[in-house]
């Protein structure tokens, strides 16, 4: 009866019990504290440590121009082809998240809740170091390893030609493009962190679903796009006033904007109006372990 007047299936054993409280998704307020405590981790790593593990991520973010750009020389001409070859751009990202490398876009969300959660100057100043110390980070990795992927002879004629191609894509946009595009790139980037905690055995999948949609849409990544733009500028086809005014400045306002101004001030919001609502199951004794059940 006791069952039936709390809306639960009657009939179910201790052990059964146990699976169904076992199999709870988390929380949001449990993911929020698991990404705010990483953003805390990482607020306090050194500018050594930031720095070289911005400029490792940069320059593995090479990985996704490279992918593109041999995907796009080797498969026939044809838009459902050009849908196969954005997987490509997956690549970059899968090698950085896996290898917990530093990408300025994740950072936009776990290192501005700790901020969210407990403002003051301190705080401020710290993601503020963090922010510049991955940003320029990732950005000499890319520039770098844009420079070295044209001028040494790595790839062949089709390939180079790729590369450009990709760039001159990315460059079909104006300033305002930029902008509006970056604020969806830097949100799907943050709804992937956010994912990731609750479905870590899917992490993998999660990072491929996230930035393969990312490729079809054309949005605007300021990691990403400084390798495919700064190709460009490499080859002469592009003055790097262009690069900071048309591609860095715009996709840079948009990522922040969509990372943290946007997704993080919103699940943070919502946490929060959680906070004064009681969890049902705080107060309630954990179930007792099958295996420890006297038979």
């Amino acid at each position: 009866m006791d069952a039936q007047k709390d809306g639960k299936t009657p009939g179910l054993s201790a052990q059964e019990q146990h699976e169904v409280e076992h199999n709870q998704p988390p929380r949001a307020a449990v993911l929020h504290e698991i990404i705010r405590t990483q953003g805390d981790q990482e607020l306090e790593r050194s500018v050594a440590a930031l720095w070289w593990s911005a400029l490792a991520a940069g320059l593995t973010m090479g990985l996704s121009l490279m992918g593109m750009g041999l995907l796009n020389s080797r498969l026939p001409e044809g838009e459902a082809f050009k849908v196969i070859a954005s997987f490509g751009y997956c690549a970059g990202f899968l090698a950085v998240i896996l290898a917990r490398q530093q990408l300025f876009t994740e950072n936009t969300l776990t290192a501005v809740l700790p901020v969210m959660s407990k403002p003051s100057l301190s705080n401020f100043g710290r993601l503020l170091r963090l922010w510049s110390v991955v940003l320029v980070g990732n950005l000499c990795g890319t520039l770098l390893v844009a420079y070295v992927m044209l001028h040494l002879p790595i790839f062949d004629s089709r390939t180079d030609q790729a590369f450009l191609e990709i760039g001159r894509k990315v460059m079909e946009n104006d300033s305002s493009q930029m902008f509006a595009k970056g604020i969806i790139s830097g949100w799907m980037i943050a709804t992937m962190v956010w994912m990731i905690p609750s479905m870590e055995s899917a992490k993998l999948w999660i990072i491929i679903l996230i930035t393969y949609l990312m490729a079809l849409g054309d949005f605007t990544h300021i990691v990403v796009g400084s390798a495919e733009v700064s190709y460009l500028v490499f080859a002469g086809e592009l003055p790097w006033r262009d690069f900071w005014r048309v591609f860095a400045g715009p996709t840079l306002a948009g990522n922040i904007i969509g990372g943290s101004f946007i997704f993080a001030l919103i699940s943070h919001a919502q946490v929060r109006s959680e906070s004064g609502q009681p969890n049902r199951n705080a107060d309630r004794a954990p179930a007792p372990d099958p295996r420890k059940i006297k038979k």
